[in-house]
């Protein structure tokens, strides 16, 4: 009778241990989740591991020891919301009809036609969030509710514009600085007092940017702790260091950099924060995280604007300074640790690139993007994908880059350089190498043509 018990409860125990190993199959991701965690007006040099003498950043250097360093990643505009609509859709801003910044209550935005990366992981099942800046159109059609994204926490726009009069107010919103109902419905210009919104509904006006950074990463940390068993998208957005400056009270006054270095420095720590909750629910190695930034710095000499050194120029501008960016990503075990590309990518190749990883379906519309896994896995020989790589602002194509060389024609002043031996942009050498010129010029005309016949 004992032995038949005990061959009872082994065949139990065994049986227990069978479903109990399904379980966690099930519950482990087919698919990497992918997190975006992307900054607002960062210089090239702001971050340690990309040569910030004063501003420490022990998180994001450690990531680069983990992961791996681009050192010619560029964002495909010098300014706000044409940099984001090539990153969520992987083309160049005005093919999909966002050349410009977007303003309060503006009746344009990302379409609902174009297919963001949200759109293409949700078709895959993946939960999705947006949390922070979006700026791609506040309009009910343009939020990112309409984008793709489950889950929408944050500002719709820069930190220093104001509100939509006609927007959605929840029931219960929190009112700041007297503010009222009547007071948001005005049409007045009311200057970086800007709305916090959850989902389409505002939720609090104006929000206490102080506590943005912290609140956002709370947020990312939660949508992260949520889906542990799933697999999920997390878009977050920074609104910071656009200007205005605004730091947490554990993070002001604490950085050798001034106002600005306690922004970044913070920033660190929500990257901290995000990347230790990983560890702790054991989804390092299967997440694949991206750090990058939108744009270049201000040109400000209030100590408030960021650093692009070595590099020539600053937001608004298609010198390098404006539009290259530090860029760091990290996947235990699959991107090798420690590494440095200096091939040319960009945030336009996010989106092919993790189609590519995921298995989506890539749009049948023309997709300006590369995939540019075989760069971030440390391939041998790996090279960049792009031909050439081309710097728009606003509708005009100013600037392209091949190789190392990189012809910039902004009214009729031609600029030629080569950027491996003059990574400053300090020597114009166009009259030295007139067939460069022609030929550089000869691309810039080709691609703008195409593009030009199929703006969407």
């Amino acid at each position: 009778m004992n032995s038949i018990y005990k061959g009872y409860q082994i065949k139990t125990t065994l049986l227990i241990g069978i479903i109990l190993t399904i379980m966690r199959c099930d519950a482990t991701p087919k698919s990497p989740n992918i997190i975006i965690f992307f900054t607002d007006d960062q210089g090239y040099q702001d971050v340690g591991c990309f040569g910030s003498p004063l501003i420490k950043t022990p998180n994001l250097d450690q990531m680069a020891r983990n992961g791996i360093r681009f050192t010619d990643f560029y964002s495909a505009s010098p300014v706000c919301s044409p940099s984001r609509a090539a990153l969520l859709t992987g083309c160049y801003p005005p093919r999909v009809g966002v050349p410009e910044v977007l303003w309060p209550n503006s009746q344009t935005g990302l379409e609902q036609k174009e297919t963001t990366i949200a759109d293409m992981l949700k078709q895959q099942g993946y939960a999705t969030a947006c949390i922070g800046k979006w700026h791609l159109g506040d309009q009910p059609n343009h939020l990112p509710t309409a984008q793709g994204f489950d889950q929408y926490f944050g500002i719709p726009f820069s930190n220093d514009m104001s509100v939509n009069p006609n927007s959605k107010v929840a029931k219960h919103i929190i009112f700041n600085e007297e503010m009222t109902i009547d007071s948001l419905r005005e049409k007045k210009w009311r200057g970086s007092k800007v709305p916090l919104m959850r989902q389409d509904e505002v939720v609090e006006y104006p929000v206490n940017q102080t506590n943005l950074t912290e609140s956002y990463t709370t947020e990312a940390i939660q949508f992260i702790k949520e889906n542990k068993n799933h697999s999920f998208f997390l878009y977050l957005a920074h609104s910071m260091p656009h200007i205005p400056l605004h730091p947490s009270a554990n993070f002001k006054g604490k950085s050798a950099r001034g106002l600005y270095g306690d922004v970044i420095e913070e920033l660190d720590w929500s990257m901290g924060q995000i990347l230790k909750t990983l560890d702790e629910l054991d989804l390092a190695e299967n997440t694949l995280v991206i750090f990058t930034s939108d744009n270049g710095p201000w040109n400000l000499e209030n100590g408030h604007g960021g650093s692009a050194l070595p590099l020539r120029g600053y937001k608004f501008q298609t010198y390098e300074g404006g539009m290259r960016e530090p860029m760091i990503a990290q996947w235990k075990g699959k991107i090798p640790a420690s590494t440095v590309c200096s091939e040319i990518a960009s945030t336009i190749d996010l989106f092919p690139t993790i189609a590519e990883l995921t298995g989506a379906s890539m749009p049948k519309t023309i997709i300006d993007g590369k995939n540019i896994w075989p760069l971030l896995s440390g391939q041998k020989k790996a090279k960049s994908p792009h031909e050439a790589y081309y710097y728009y602002h606003k509708t005009s194509l100013q600037a392209v880059r091949k190789g190392n060389w990189k012809l910039r024609i902004v009214e009729e002043n031609i600029e030629l350089f080569n950027l491996k031996d003059d990574i400053s942009e300090s020597k114009n050498i166009a009259s030295q190498h007139p067939e460069k010129v022609k030929q550089l010029k000869q691309l810039i005309d080709q691609y703008d043509k195409e593009l030009s016949a199929n703006v969407r």
